[in-house]
């Protein structure tokens, strides 16, 4: 499990577009004597951390969370959540032949408030090396049953139609 504490800079630093924030960039990355101070730039591609307050307040305990490593697994993310309180359920959504993540799992707390938290602490967060995104979960809309096909022949008898003859 990869975490970064320094996404916030990297997510700032990311958006610049100015060229003297690219050089800023440049001679800290590059200087032998350590990094110099940064100035403040412009909010992040990620979401500034300011948005976070911005943000519509939770209905669900329910998070899910994108972005994820084809190799995250269930045991990854549970414990990337586990510090925000406890996790009720957190589920890797995989594929059916290879097993591996489809990219996006759900985490369930116990409560929203828990869920609240870890929203706007893993927002946004490395994962595995991803950067993952954290929202409320939808709830599934259900599926409508399957339409029969209502129409009769001239005997009333309802007709099935049949796909292939093999015989």
């Amino acid at each position: 499990m990869a975490l970064s504490s320094s996404s916030a800079l990297l997510r700032r630093l990311l958006r610049s577009s100015t060229p003297s924030s690219s050089s800023v960039l440049r001679a800290t990355l590059c200087s032998s004597s350590g990094p110099s101070p940064i100035p403040p730039l412009p909010s992040s591609i990620f979401g500034d951390d300011t948005e976070v307050a911005n943000l519509p307040p939770l209905t669900t305990p329910k998070l899910f969370v994108s972005g994820l490593s084809r190799l995250t697994t269930d045991e990854k993310l549970k414990g990337a959540f586990d510090p925000f309180g406890k996790v009720l359920e957190a589920k890797v959504v995989t594929d059916r032949i290879s097993g591996r993540s489809k990219g996006f799992g759900f985490v369930r707390y116990a409560t929203i408030e828990q869920a609240e938290e870890a929203r706007q602490k893993m927002n946004a967060k490395f994962l595995d090396g991803w950067v993952i995104f954290v929202d409320p979960a939808k709830p599934r809309q259900p599926n409508p049953p399957p339409q029969q096909d209502t129409r009769s022949s001239h005997t009333g008898f309802t007709t099935n139609k049949t796909v292939g003859w093999c015989g």
